[in-house]
């Protein structure tokens, strides 16, 4: 062994010095709490759908033919394949779960504050990835009510005035959903979207390598000598222990809840009642409230709103008196947000 790692630091002349001093920089202590380091989980969470959707994608065939008969294949025949399915829609849900969390703290942290308005900006992106990722997942499936929310997204996308007709084209492969449309879902759920969701997470962190971990003060807690700890074992150590727990989660999750698979889908009949995932029913619910275009020209000036927010903000704390007017905004948001989820959720149509 000796001999190896001699063969191998001759032409890797990096000793275990030198990679401690690249990885160890100091962290805020703050960053020892769970949900002040959300940033870990979701990405861990996307490995296990890395490496699960892989071995998914060795049956699946993405056809209106054959595309639920491989998902039933799957679920009922393949070896452990239930499981492997479980832990890829479990994943896929404490994945979104976790990115919106850690947006919600980073909003309600300031952590979006100069000079950290472009890292915000990165990570609406990946929120809108992540969401892109959960709504094609869902639609590869081919069940009556993924074939109808899929047929549901692609007419809201139409509506977009200007842009719409050639959004729904390009999802759908035409007008209607037809036989190219499972590939196209195919190939933006297991190629672009991670491909995009790799890039924007490597640009998240070179960021916050560069401008450092945002510092929280809480007025509670005694100044101590050494407000940081080493990222290098410490903090790594940490989301270890953190990755263990979510992966004994997501297997007593996807054993005993285990992904179902419902009707196939039928063209020709259309369910009584529609629902998206759950993340889709604040929007949903949006939709049936007011008419199409207002519905959709208001839930993209919302987005809109989020991607510029740190530029509003600043605004807001410039010139007015209201310097944590965010904070309250925020209340509100997250209310309606759960409201409508919630009702959406209770109702029957």
């Amino acid at each position: 062994m000796s001999r190896v790692m001699a063969w191998v630091q001759e032409r890797l002349p990096v000793s275990g010095a030198d990679l401690r001093e690249l990885t160890n920089e100091p962290v805020p202590n703050h960053l020892k709490h769970w949900w002040f380091a959300l940033g870990g989980t979701p990405a861990y969470l996307f490995v296990v759908q890395i490496a699960t959707g892989i071995l998914l994608a060795v049956y699946y065939q993405p056809s209106p033919e054959t595309a639920y008969e491989s998902v039933r294949y799957i679920t009922e025949e393949a070896a452990y394949g239930w499981f492997l399915r479980g832990l890829h829609k479990w994943a896929a849900t404490l994945m979104i779960a976790a990115v919106i969390l850690h947006q919600m703290r980073v909003f309600f942290t300031g952590a979006y504050r100069k000079p950290r308005e472009i890292n915000w900006m990165v990570g609406m992106c990946l929120l809108i990835c992540t969401l892109m990722l959960g709504f094609t997942g869902y639609s590869l499936v081919y069940e009556q009510l993924s074939y109808w929310g899929a047929t549901v997204g692609a007419n809201i996308a139409g509506s977009v005035p200007f842009v719409g007709g050639l959004m729904r084209d390009m999802l759908l492969g035409g007008e209607v959903y037809n036989q190219h449309t499972l590939p196209r879902f195919f190939i933006l759920h297991a190629a672009v979207l991670p491909v995009a969701l790799t890039l924007l997470v490597g640009i998240h962190i070179a960021i916050i390598r560069v401008q450092g971990v945002s510092e929280l003060h809480f007025e509670q807690e005694q100044k101590s000598r050494d407000e940081h700890f080493n990222f290098f074992p410490d903090h790594l150590y940490t989301e270890l222990m953190i990755g263990l727990v979510l992966m004994i989660l997501l297997a007593a999750l996807a054993t005993i809840l285990p992904a179902t698979l419902g009707a196939k889908a039928d063209p020709l009949t259309t369910p009584e009642i529609i629902k998206p995932e759950w993340f889709f029913y604040v929007a949903f619910r949006w939709l049936k409230l007011f008419s199409g275009t207002v519905a959709v020209l208001s839930t993209g000036f919302i987005v809109f709103v989020m991607f510029i927010w740190p530029l509003i903000d600043a605004w807001i704390r410039r010139h007015t008196r209201f310097t944590e007017a965010s904070v309250w905004i925020g209340m509100c948001a997250v209310l309606a947000i759960i409201g409508l989820t919630i009702w959406e959720a209770v109702v029957s149509h």
